[in-house]
């Protein structure tokens, strides 16, 4: 085999074996694979809203490296084989399995599945290599998806952003916690916001949210600070509308802080929820004296709308 015809091909190796034989597999692997790179996967239970991570280790770890086709000598798969029959005399280690792959731009290539999505009624996302021209009544965000914090499509997000479109006045203000990539909040700001406040506690988080704001021209209208809600927080004001697009054990934890920036008569907004955990969300906030306005269900996924006693 030349090096032209295996110029961007791939070996990928892997096994699955106990979590007693991840340390001689991985030092084995390393010792072949590209740049000493070894990729380790420990099967985890979670939550469907992704709370709730641990680590199962009752259950096999798959372990795999990457071999450049070219540089693969036709006895190193052979020699590899080898050591892994001697390892698995004394663990349990499956046969390896060796796929090739195919290189690809994977930098450019996801771009072609990114391009123009409908969020809310009248909310759109559109990545920043698509031109689009927005029809009478849309508002369009222009959005750089590339640190994944957030890019419209997930049922939540956009249930959260319709529920935005009902309740926003003209001139209101609002409050996002858990801002994420900012998409609620710029289109917050798009669709008539007097001033936005967001908060989140990850550093990237603030930063891609405030590049985004500026991105759509709205930068001077939204403001974002690192942390989240309750006292010593960034913002500590009232707001017209308070949005949490989270999960439901920190929307649980966060209910007095949430429930307290929303001024009388005002809405909260809450997101990220999960169908089996919306007794417990309810719960929480009933007991802070907010009454339920509606609910909106979209593939296993909950948003509640709350209001505030006047």
């Amino acid at each position: 085999m030349t090096s032209e015809t295996t110029a961007g091909r791939w070996l990928e190796l892997t096994v699955t074996c106990d979590s007693e034989a991840v340390e001689p597999v991985s030092e084995l692997f390393s010792s072949y694979g590209f740049n000493q790179g070894v990729a380790i996967e420990e099967a985890f239970t979670q939550d469907p809203d992704g709370d709730n991570f641990a680590v199962d280790p009752s259950r096999p770890v798959v372990v795999r490296t990457f071999l450049n086709a070219s540089d693969t000598a036709p006895r190193t798969i052979d020699d590899i084989r080898h050591a892994l029959w001697h390892l698995g005399q004394l663990r349990s280690i499956s046969e390896l399995s060796v796929t090739e792959r195919e290189e690809e731009d994977w930098a450019n290539a996801w771009k072609a599945h990114y391009s123009v999505h409908r969020v809310g009624r009248r909310v759109l996302v559109k990545a920043p290599w698509h031109d689009y021209d927005p029809a009478s009544g849309e508002v369009v965000i222009e959005l750089d998806p590339g640190m994944a914090f957030g890019t419209g499509l997930h049922p939540s997000t956009q249930l959260s952003m319709i529920a935005i479109e009902d309740e926003l006045s003209p001139g209101a203000s609002v409050l996002d916690v858990g801002i994420g990539s900012g998409v609620l909040a710029t289109g917050a700001a798009l669709l008539g916001a007097g001033a936005v406040d967001g908060v989140d506690v990850e550093p990237v988080a603030v930063r891609s949210a405030r590049e985004n704001a500026e991105r759509n021209g709205v930068g001077a209208i939204v403001h974002v600070e690192q942390g989240s809600v309750g006292p010593g927080e960034p913002f500590q004001g009232e707001y017209d509308l308070v949005v949490a697009n989270i999960i439901a054990r920190v929307l649980i934890a966060l209910a007095p802080g949430l429930t307290n920036a929303v001024r009388p008569g005002g809405t909260l907004i809450l997101g990220g929820i999960i169908d089996v955990k919306e007794a417990a969300v309810r719960d929480a906030f009933a007991a802070t004296g907010l009454a339920l306005v509606r609910r909106e269900e979209r593939e296993d996924w909950v948003v509640l709308v709350l209001r505030k006693a006047t």
